[in-house]
């Protein structure tokens, strides 16, 4: 028993002098990112310190070198505090996300962020477009696609009129939960939810909650909040609004796919450099003509740069026109990219680079 005790007191022991050796290169790493800012000159906001680029390209060496038995998210999640951490020292960036507290959406600030950038909580996705481009907020995540439903067409269409550039992309796994105030199936006459989450759910609330009224609010964690209020009323939503809004569980895991994922769009007012492994956005308007879409797409082929993905809107411009949304491999600045785009000629009416920006990580 005592040789236990002993041994059990040792690896206390050394645990505690790591723990130590942790907080001292934490500091470290802290003065140096100081460093960075003294090099760079007085009077600058967050925003001029900030890289994703150079984050990115930090959290893949973290994923290469990790051997375990911390998994690569559970170590990227560490790297991202620390790093979020050091950034905000002098002054947290802004970001603003479709609220209120409680949605996917603030979960998605939090992943790419992290916890010390300053949350700012927004009415809708058209306002989180607005504050950006006002400079209210430094950055914005708004979601633009479901591994389900596909893309959230309020997000395109604000780039057909926005000069927000895309910075980012963070893909989180959303699990959805039915929450109430007293956690019970039974009674339950009304459910609140965002639409996309309704749509997510469907199989499932018409399985376990038939012919109940299914009303869509702004958000997710919205629902949350109009759900405390009655005892015959639930909301679907994330884990993180029910506990914010006192809310019971009565069912976890609801969605109807297992692999139910969103991904969201970090928008800012910038372009940045390549990260080494990153998608480029474009905005194109084509010409009214026969084979006008094929040849502005024929030159991506020519230089080997994979289409990860082409939507239509209708374009602003007029009646029955139309715009792509079109998702590439590279950086604008690579040559291949480079020179399809200007292989493109007059097949498009006009073209914009909406962001080139790190991959999201697996």
């Amino acid at each position: 028993m005592t040789d236990k005790k002993s041994s059990l007191s040792d690896v206390r022991e050394r645990i505690d002098s790591i723990d130590q050796q942790i907080q001292q290169l934490i500091s470290e790493r802290a003065g140096w990112a100081q460093e960075v800012a003294r090099v760079k000159g007085e009077g600058l906001s967050a925003i001029d310190y900030y890289r994703p680029e150079r984050e990115a390209h930090v959290l893949r060496m973290v994923v290469d070198r990790n051997n375990g038995p911390l998994t690569d998210v559970e170590m990227v999640r560490l790297f991202r505090e620390i790093m979020s951490s050091c950034l905000a020292q002098e002054d947290p960036l802004k970001v603003g996300f479709l609220g209120p507290e409680g949605t996917f959406s603030e979960q998605a600030v939090r992943k790419h962020f992290g916890h010390a950038a300053y949350g700012l909580p927004l009415g809708s996705i058209e306002e989180v477009f607005q504050e950006v481009a006002a400079g209210h907020a430094d950055f914005g995540v708004v979601p633009v696609e479901n591994s389900g439903q596909g893309m959230i067409q309020v997000t395109l269409d604000m780039f057909l009129t926005s000069k927000a550039t895309i910075c980012g992309e963070v893909e989180l796994r959303v699990h959805q939960c039915l929450h109430s105030l007293n956690g019970k199936l039974e009674g339950i006459k009304r459910v609140y939810a965002h639409a996309q989450s309704l749509q997510q759910c469907k199989t499932w609330l018409r399985i376990n909650l038939p012919g109940v009224e299914c009303v869509a609010v702004s958000s997710n964690a919205e629902a949350a909040r109009l759900a405390r209020h009655a005892d015959d009323v639930a909301a679907i939503a994330g884990e993180t609004a029910g506990r914010v809004y006192g809310l019971k569980t009565v069912a976890n895991g609801i969605e109807d796919r297992a692999d139910n994922t969103t991904r969201f769009l970090v928008i800012g007012r910038s372009l940045f450099p390549a990260s080494g492994n990153d998608r480029t956005s474009l905005l194109i308007t084509v010409n009214d003509k026969p084979g006008a879409l094929y040849h502005v797409l024929k030159p991506f082929a020519e230089h080997g740069i994979s289409l990860n993905r082409i939507e239509s809107r209708p374009a602003h411009s007029g009646k029955w026109q139309y715009a792509f949304f079109i998702d590439v491999s590279g950086h604008i600045n690579d040559g291949p990219l480079q020179a399809a785009m200007k292989e493109m000629g007059d097949a498009a009416a006009q073209v914009r680079v909406l962001g080139s920006y790190p991959v999201a990580l697996p």
